[in-house]
């Protein structure tokens, strides 16, 4: 009798797939009314789907894409709008976007691989391999490699960004960080940074001898499945489906192909599908062991400094986001009692997200090409549904959304759309459009 249950269990189940063909099943994923089917799925697919299509039908949107894993399986991939705006070309799951600030936790993973190879310490002053790098009175003798990593430098946030952004050689504004006025000790206070982050890179072809986006194709894109990931503003444009930069209002944003945000790879140079990205996120979770092994991802998501202004800025979302912390280029949250971690990003006509939580291996990410914030909402109505907790208007469909802030307007008019990579809000916040920290 009890040969014959088991018997009838596996039938039923059926045999559980490996991590990599995990990874490699995310080309024939099911369509949501299928995912439905299974009882265990606690995201209901087709209210998803429904919010979506009633976000994408405002006129000021363009396109978005999701993807979202379930108890460590991709279970939901779809396109939404176009690539770029009046031309009805779809935006599918194979449609390339820009990660923006997402990018920092590829960096943080090569980083963390070398040092996991024995080819640097974290502990390790960054001097020894980012030569660019100099900090006030010396500090990057002291600073570490980690230090790096989890924006701990001592300097004001996003320091020599308006730079970059006219055009600024990034080496050269690394090394003039050391005119600054310090805010606090280095190590002690989290300030988010862009050049001085891309430090990184500079550390990771000091090690390898390599070009950083030969690194990362070799270390991560290549062994993890992603075939659209790539480093560089080339890599978008030259992509068979990839979707053009838009403002809030939905109109073209040439700006969004700037090369300033993609001389700092490290910082915001990664593009790729919503196939590839959710991949990434996967991988995060553990379910990749053999490219990134339990004990790495242990110190990547190790919350290191916390980030009290991060949970300001996240007030809307009081109720589910507190205890705010930076890891090692990943942010780590409390989220109605359970760990979330993720990271999101802008650059000038695009947004990207991604949330998950790695013990239920669970989590969304999205893209899209427009400045809007708003689609960063269904992160929340997801992982709402994933810990069974009640829904709420994330979207904003069904009420009003929070007035801009004041500065907003300006953001997206002309040329003065700036970004730094990092959006973690729908209204923006300084007067380049340096919407993060």
């Amino acid at each position: 009798m009890l040969a014959a249950l088991l018997l009838l269990i596996m039938l039923t189940e059926g045999p559980q797939p490996s991590a990599a063909a995990s990874l490699a099943a995310a080309k024939s994923i099911e369509p949501p009314s299928a995912v439905r089917r299974h009882a265990a799925r606690m995201v209901d697919y087709a209210f998803v789907d429904a919010r979506l299509k009633r976000l994408m039908a405002d006129e000021n949107k363009v396109g978005l894409a999701v993807g979202i894993v379930e108890d460590g399986q991709i279970t939901y991939l779809r396109g939404y709008g176009e690539t770029l705006d009046g031309t009805g070309d779809p935006v599918t799951a194979d449609t390339v976007f820009r990660w923006a600030s997402v990018s920092k936790g590829v960096a943080s993973t090569l980083v963390a691989k070398l040092a996991a190879d024995g080819k640097l310490s974290l502990q390790d002053p960054v001097a020894l391999y980012a030569r660019s790098l100099r900090l006030p009175a010396g500090g990057e003798q002291k600073a570490t490699v980690a230090d790096v990593l989890t924006h701990r430098l001592g300097i004001f946030s996003n320091a020599q960004d308006s730079k970059l952004e006219d055009g600024g050689d990034p080496r050269f504004l690394r090394s003039m960080l050391a005119t600054l006025t310090p805010i606090c000790p280095i190590g002690s206070c989290h300030a988010y940074q862009n050049l001085a982050y891309d430090a990184s890179s500079e550390t990771v072809e000091k090690v390898t001898g390599k070009p950083y986006d030969d690194v990362a194709v070799e270390r991560l894109f290549a062994p993890l499945g992603m075939e659209s990931a790539t480093v560089g503003r080339a890599g978008l444009i030259g992509a068979a489906s990839w979707a053009r930069p838009h403002n809030a209002a939905g109109t073209p944003q040439p700006r969004g192909l700037s090369e300033a945000y993609y001389r700092v790879p490290a910082s915001g140079g990664v593009n790729s599908s919503i196939r590839d990205l959710t991949r990434w996120m996967q991988a995060q979770m553990g379910e990749a062991p053999n490219a990134l092994p339990a004990k790495l991802l242990r110190t990547l998501h190790a919350p290191r400094v916390k980030t009290p202004v991060e949970e300001r800025r996240q007030r809307k979302f009081r109720d589910r986001i507190g205890d705010s912390h930076y890891a090692l280029g990943w942010r780590v949250y409390d989220y109605a009692g359970h760990r979330v971690v993720g990271h999101r990003g802008g650059v000038s006509g695009y947004r990207a997200l991604m949330l998950f939580d790695p013990d239920k291996r669970s989590g969304i990410a999205a893209l899209w090409n427009t400045s809007d914030g708003q689609p960063a909402g269904i992160e929340f109505e997801v992982m709402d549904m994933i810990y069974g907790l009640d829904r709420r208007d994330w979207l904003a469909l069904d009420t009003p959304q929070a007035v801009p802030h004041p500065q907003a307007p300006a953001l997206d008019a002309a040329a003065t759309a700036r970004s730094d990579t990092d959006a973690t809000g729908a209204a923006a916040i300084s007067t380049r459009a340096q919407i993060g920290r």
